[in-house]
């Protein structure tokens, strides 16, 4: 028998070189959101001490690209990467599909940090099996599918990068990490996307899969329709 959606249990991990957040779902439920958190804090967080239903971990890496499925040539992922980040020779590449957009993104997740490798064997779904990191972007981008707006904005921020994605309706517009050690120049990016791509921040809602501050949110309300914390 099929269990009740209220019964079904996640979380969802974000992690960057100087911490990480976390989300517990019951059901379409947030029970629990926390703040950005040292490492130090890992083994001693009580919600880290049990298995979930699903279980995703994010790792917030600057080092990634899209490549559209009808150009996307396995042998040549590293090159595609390589060709708008900057890789080091010990950079490992993988890639993942994304079919809603019909395409691969090809990212690294090598950023000197062992967080993410260790939250992957500590947190786990009830099946035991560790669940694979995959870089935030590819969260981004699933976000969209659940954005009923014709605009869709969906970011995150922290750790000195602004992850940004932007579609109207089915079509993507834009999927970027841009270099922001602090909120303004963050701000300053998404803006200069929204006015590229000649759009009214007025009538949009931006979404941020991070936690906001208090100023941060209100700064963001100036300029939106809304601001929505996934």
């Amino acid at each position: 028998m099929d269990r009740p959606v209220t019964d079904i249990t996640g979380i969802s991990i974000q992690v960057s070189l100087s911490g990480y957040s976390f989300k517990v779902y019951s059901g379409a439920e947030t029970v629990r959101v926390s703040p950005w958190l040292g490492a130090e804090r890992l083994f001693t967080t009580p919600e880290f001490q049990r298995r979930y239903d699903s279980v995703a971990i994010s790792l917030l890496t600057p080092k990634v690209t899209l490549v559209p499925d009808s150009f996307l040539e396995p042998a040549r992922t590293r090159a595609a990467l390589a060709e708008v980040v900057r890789l080091r020779e010990n950079d490992f590449v993988e890639s993942v599909p994304v079919p809603s957009i019909g395409a691969t993104l090809v990212f690294s997740n090598t950023l000197d940090e062992s967080l993410s490798k260790v939250m992957a064997q500590t947190v786990l779904p009830t099946s035991g099996e560790p669940v694979r990191v995959l870089p935030e972007m590819y969260y981004l981008l699933q976000e969209l599918e659940g954005i009923g707006e014709y605009n869709k904005i969906v970011a995150a921020w922290h750790a000195g990068y602004l992850h940004l994605v932007i579609a109207q309706g089915r079509t993507l517009c834009l999927a970027n990490v841009f270099e922001a050690p602090d909120f303004t120049t963050a701000e300053y990016f998404l803006f200069l996307a929204l006015k590229r791509l000649q759009l009214n921040p007025e009538v949009t809602t931006v979404h941020f899969r991070t936690p906001l501050n208090p100023e941060d949110e209100m700064s963001l309300y100036r300029y939106f329709k809304a601001v929505v914390q996934l």
